[in-house]
């Protein structure tokens, strides 16, 4: 059966308290590179507040998915702009690790305290 790629990745934006949290749940890989690129350019153009990823529900990435999370970073700090994540699961974050890509990430929420 062939998946649609909208159904491998979903992604819910919540605006409160001075931040722009992005949850994304499944998976964040090639076949779905262009929608969450389609929906991320406008919240790292525009977002004015700190702009958070909660990656709780993220299944799976793949480098492609790691290479948007960094051009994301990137394009944040090119405007001044605030970018976190938050609720890493511990599959993801060892890919981070061997990544090399851990230390630029700024992680908040519970997770990252218990995750230490």
């Amino acid at each position: 059966m062939t998946m649609n790629p909208s159904d491998k990745l979903r992604l819910r934006t919540e605006t409160k308290e001075g931040r722009c949290t992005v949850y994304i749940s499944g998976e964040l890989d090639l076949e779905v590179a262009s929608q969450m690129r389609a929906a991320m350019e406008p919240l790292v153009e525009l977002c004015d507040r700190i702009l958070t990823l909660n990656l709780k529900e993220l299944r799976y990435i793949d480098s492609t998915g790691i290479g948007i999370l960094i051009s994301v970073l990137k394009a944040r700090h090119a405007r001044s702009g605030a970018f976190t994540v938050e609720a890493v699961p511990s599959h993801i974050r060892k890919l981070f690790d061997m990544t090399g890509i851990t230390p630029f990430l700024n992680e908040t929420g519970p997770s990252a305290a218990q995750a230490h």
